[in-house]
């Protein structure tokens, strides 16, 4: 694997994953049963990724209430988990596979061989994962995901909720669901290749230099230069 080092959400973070199929999107290639998917929602995904290759990162809406307070909580839960459980935790922006044509962004590493999801969902959906003892089906891909990225020997799923115990589900490499991710994963990128080779025929030669991007927040902190343009909408 390969650790890219940059902050996730940041700019360098989007132009990093850009144009290549990521972990935490694994779901729109694969089943939580480690079956290909078909049909139109591949199509999306492979449009998608086509687009970034082509021109850079696309933002999609914007964010919920509900999903910013998750995003404080989990940056709540990193500090409890090396207190509370003594773990060895570390931050990483990207990771890819050795030829960096996949990727994923883990909440953290766990020393010396695992990763870490954490999730902070709301009560409801918190107690649901307290009652029903395993890692939800929607996370599979991405967690499986990371492993086949990462090639660790484990995965922690966490979902944390204030005033409530915490879930924590270690996942392994299933076998099966890495031969059938491996084999889907192949299949598309190849798809990607011959269809941005097609793009390009069709268009008479490459996309022209892109600008890269910015957001005001990294331009005032002096990560970015004024002169880059925003993210395509």
């Amino acid at each position: 694997m390969k650790i890219v080092d940059v902050a996730q959400g940041s700019v360098e973070w989007l132009e990093a994953r850009a144009g290549i199929p990521t972990a935490s999107e694994f779901d729109a290639l694969i089943t939580p049963k480690g079956e290909p998917r078909r049909g139109e929602g591949v199509k999306s995904y492979l449009a998608l990724k086509l687009a970034e290759r082509w021109c850079g990162p696309i933002l999609g809406g914007g964010n919920s209430f509900a999903t910013e307070q998750g995003k404080i909580l989990e940056g709540e839960c990193f500090p409890w988990l090396e207190f509370e459980f003594e773990w060895k935790l570390s931050r990483v922006g990207f990771i890819t596979t050795d030829d960096g044509r996949v990727g994923c962004s883990p909440d953290g590493l766990i020393d010396p061989d695992g990763g870490c999801e954490i999730k902070a969902p709301e009560a409801k959906t918190h107690i649901k994962y307290l009652l029903d003892g395993k890692v939800p089906a929607e996370y599979i891909a991405q967690i499986q995901g990371s492993l086949f990225v990462t090639q660790r020997s484990f995965w922690r799923f966490i979902s944390y909720r204030r005033h409530f115990p915490p879930v924590m589900i270690n996942v392994y490499p299933d076998p099966a669901f890495q031969e059938g991710l491996a084999e889907t994963l192949s299949i598309f990128l190849d798809t990607l290749d011959r269809s941005y080779a097609y793009l390009v025929e069709k268009n008479g030669g490459p996309p022209p230099r892109r600008v890269k991007m910015a957001f005001a927040d990294d331009i005032a902190a002096g990560r970015a230069e004024e002169h880059y343009e925003g993210i395509i909408p």
